[in-house]
């Protein structure tokens, strides 16, 4: 499925402060940092298909992203030895960097933690083996998928589907928490509804209440329906809604969250307890240091061209522990296109990341462009 990596037409935003004033007074949930002691601001970088692998997350930890998600795993493939299985190890990279010690994990920046590990899947048994495998893989939190809205999952039961489906979903749910056995905390991703028709909005209740009715810690809703799929702007109205009839809960808010100053004002409009940055931070891991800086009351610093070179050479290296150097020069071509919107020469730079088959070609852009000369 086509993924907008642009924002549509966004609608004019209602809010009670500047992103600045609100940054300065956000703080993490104390009820999300019980949980999770590391996870010390109100924003996370979400599962991103195809994007957010290991390699992806530890440039975003680098750049002050707390808390990071994997994207959706299928459970039948996990439990099937699959590729979720072999690379979506937390500690994977830093084992095959030589990096043992969790001190040193961490003082390397090779630390992938706390890290959520999101599954999908359509039957409530697996679901559960393939939570407990989570558990045992090293995760620090099992995050159920009832959002994902590509045709493929859906087809299949899964994902997003599961929101025109209550009955199922719930039955989902119980079995995951219950496989976790409190282990680790349980979490779950939505949409506002499958479609926006009443019946759907009602469904969407049920589940949202059963979740935190089963003991889930914290949910995520993404503000467009299944059916809108990634276009068209979300309803952030509905986020201000939600918060407001549920205000002992923890929510996360989603959608349209596109530079730092968004993240601010989703907080602020929506009353969101936090913000998961999704299409926004692809090739902009600096969207999170510069959450940060407003936070500490400083203005947002654009990353300098050496900062993008160290970034595009960091990620390109912790992407050949994954896939080898073959597979990496292929698979970096997608993140340098959107790295290059903080070039100077952006569209020079994107037609020449567009051009690259190989590392070698891949590398002379990044001499070419973000030389240190």
């Amino acid at each position: 499925m086509s993924v907008e990596l642009t924002p549509s037409e966004l609608p004019a935003r209602t809010l009670s402060r500047s992103p600045a004033e609100t940054a300065k007074l956000a703080r993490v949930d104390p009820r999300v940092q019980a949980l999770l002691p590391r996870f010390d601001a109100p924003f996370f970088q979400a599962g991103l298909a195809g994007y957010s692998d290991g390699a992806m997350r530890l440039i975003a930890r680098r750049h002050g992203c707390p808390f990071c998600v994997t994207e959706a795993l299928l459970d039948r493939t996990l439990l099937n030895g699959g590729k979720g299985k072999i690379r979506e190890d937390p500690d994977l990279i830093a084992t095959e960097c030589g990096m043992g010690e969790v001190e040193d994990n961490i003082a390397a920046t090779v630390d992938d933690h706390p890290l959520a590990g999101q599954i999908m899947g359509s039957n409530p048994d697996e679901m559960a083996r393939a939570a407990d495998l989570i558990v045992t893989m090293g995760h620090d939190v099992v995050d159920v998928n009832l959002a994902c809205p590509v045709k493929k999952i859906s087809a299949n039961n899964r994902g997003g589907h599961f929101l025109a489906h209550p009955d199922k979903a719930i039955d989902i749910l119980r079995a995951v928490i219950n496989a976790v056995g409190g282990r680790v905390p349980c979490t779950v991703k939505l949409r506002r509804g499958y479609d926006d028709t009443a019946e759907m909005a009602a469904s969407f209740e049920r589940i949202f209440n059963a979740a935190y009715e089963c003991g889930y810690a914290w949910t995520t809703v993404h503000c467009r329906t299944v059916e809108q799929k990634y276009t068209g702007p979300g309803r952030w109205e509905f986020l201000s809604e939600l918060t407001a009839r549920h205000t002992d809960r923890v929510i996360f808010g989603s959608g349209d969250v596109w530079t730092v100053n968004d993240i601010f004002a989703m907080i602020d409009q929506c009353g969101v307890s936090g913000v998961s940055v999704a299409r926004g931070c692809i090739g902009n891991p600096w969207i999170f240091r510069q959450a940060r800086e407003m936070m500490a009351g400083r203005n947002p610093t654009p990353p300098t061209i050496g900062e993008q070179r160290s970034a595009l050479l960091e990620h390109f290296e912790l992407a050949k522990v994954l896939y080898g150097e073959n597979v990496t020069s292929r698979r970096m071509r997608k993140f340098g296109i959107k790295f290059a919107a903080h070039h100077p020469q952006a569209d020079v730079v994107k037609a020449e990341f567009i051009r690259c088959s190989n590392s070698a070609q891949w590398s002379a852009v990044v001499e070419k462009y973000y030389g240190l000369s």
